[in-house]
């Protein structure tokens, strides 16, 4: 059972293992099913981010609440998911979306579920097969309970403004944590408190995940205070969030925690503190 990571190879050799698209693009909702439609791993469905791996927005639970479980597992029996396939995500982002559903998934309990080393960039880069033809699988009635201990709300995360009992890490780019050049949402910066573990931190230059134990080195110096079950992860809207959940389990250290609303929903309730600058 692959619940991390899997290698291009490993994929290649492994036709059974069931594959979801999850390419996106935050500013356009039908790049990634385009992508899709251009060419994709075979077998591989796609998983639409703002229709399957996200909830309804009502303007104050940020840009991608989570899905209704009951929504979600619906979906993955249409798929024709069961219980006993092993699961691969990818995405041509830094398995940005990928770790979303590859979250989603830990969530219902379905733990046979990894990301695509590399992503869909390194399987094209080494040549490998790709089509357009859409696979069929026959549904399924899908049956999982989602474990909520996974997650928190706001509410939590302001108790946490005063307590200290958990540490917010920040996915986003240093500047749009630091308010600077912001282009996604309405208010600049940050929860007060909250440091910043850029996801992209998690990636060697070739778009892979850096070695286990690098990973490790830096994650522990970011939580430095920490249990990793204190720490809650948090971005723009909960998505690239999940990716540093995926490097803290890949380092080792289990436990971290997602906060779904993220920035997108803090800042929808303006008496919500805020805060600007590279520091804490």
């Amino acid at each position: 059972m692959k619940t991390l990571i899997v290698s291009t190879e490993e994929l290649a050799a492994h036709p059974e293992w069931r594959v979801f698209d999850c390419r996106a693009e935050l500013t356009d909702p039908d790049a990634g099913p385009r992508a899709y439609a251009a060419g994709h791993i075979p077998g591989a469905l796609h998983a639409h981010l703002e229709l399957d791996l996200s909830g309804a927005k009502t303007g104050r639970n940020g840009r991608h609440p989570l899905p209704r479980a009951e929504d979600f597992i619906r979906w993955l029996g249409r798929t024709g998911l069961r219980a006993e396939d092993q699961v691969v995500a990818y995405d041509s982002a830094g398995t940005s979306y990928a770790a979303r559903l590859w979250w989603l998934l830990q969530w219902v309990g379905h733990r046979a579920v990894a990301v695509l080393d590399g992503g869909f960039d390194k399987w094209m880069r080494e040549g490998r097969p790709v089509t357009r033809d859409v696979p069929s699988f026959v549904s399924t009635v899908y049956s999982a309970t989602p474990d909520d201990s996974l997650w928190i709300d706001s509410d939590q995360v302001l108790r946490d403004l005063d307590t200290r009992e958990r540490l917010m890490v920040d996915a986003r780019g240093a500047g749009r944590y630091a308010g600077i050049g912001e282009t996604i949402d309405p208010v600049a910066g940050h929860i007060p408190g909250a440091r910043n573990r850029p996801y992209t931190d998690n990636l060697a230059a070739d778009g892979s995940f850096k070695p286990a134990h690098v990973l490790r080195r830096e994650l522990e110096a970011i939580i430095a205070g920490y249990r990793p079950s204190q720490v809650v992860n948090l971005c723009g809207s909960g998505v690239t969030a999940c990716h540093n959940i995926l490097a803290m389990n890949i380092a080792g250290l289990d436990g971290g925690l997602l906060y779904p609303g993220s920035w997108s929903e803090w800042i929808s309730d303006p008496s919500r503190a805020i805060a600007t600058g590279s520091k804490p």
